[in-house]
């Protein structure tokens, strides 16, 4: 059976800033994230399978990304762990989300590759993850690139 890939996109509204930044970044600014998903795999190839001929159902590709990625990061202000006042803000607006590391676009598309790697079914690798941070200016994370 042939190895297929499959995408299915994303959007959600995000803010971060970027500590130590020599630029407009290092305040608190939102961006319009878009949020490209592949995978690969081989179709279903059981005939009792109600997913015959999917690698993977949209809609589970769909749960994964929405409950570990989508609802965690929308609506959310997303700073490092070392920024200052970082605690604080989360105290008094809840939806922050502290990570390990500066959440620019590359940090993210790698942090959400990781996540959503360990949520696939087996038979199904995550491709690729492109994470557009405004409409012209996208990281991307391939897996063949950190084989």
């Amino acid at each position: 059976m042939s190895i297929i890939r499959i995408t299915r996109e994303f959007s959600f509204e995000g803010a971060h800033a970027l500590k130590g930044y020599d630029g407009k970044c290092s305040h608190i600014h939102g961006h319009s994230y878009r949020l490209a998903v592949t995978v690969t795999g081989k179709p279903i190839a059981e005939d009792n399978s109600p997913k015959k001929g999917m690698v993977i159902d949209f809609t589970d590709l769909k749960k994964i990304v929405g409950e570990n990625i989508i609802d965690k990061f929308d609506h959310s202000l997303v700073m490092s762990k070392d920024a200052e006042l970082a605690d604080e803000i989360q105290k008094v607006y809840g939806n922050v989300v502290v990570v390990d590391f500066q959440p620019t676009s590359e940090m993210l598309a790698i942090y959400f590759a990781d996540i959503i790697s360990r949520h696939l079914p087996d038979g199904v690798q995550l491709y690729s993850i492109i994470l557009w941070e405004t409409e012209k200016s996208c990281a991307a994370w391939y897996a063949s690139d950190n084989a």
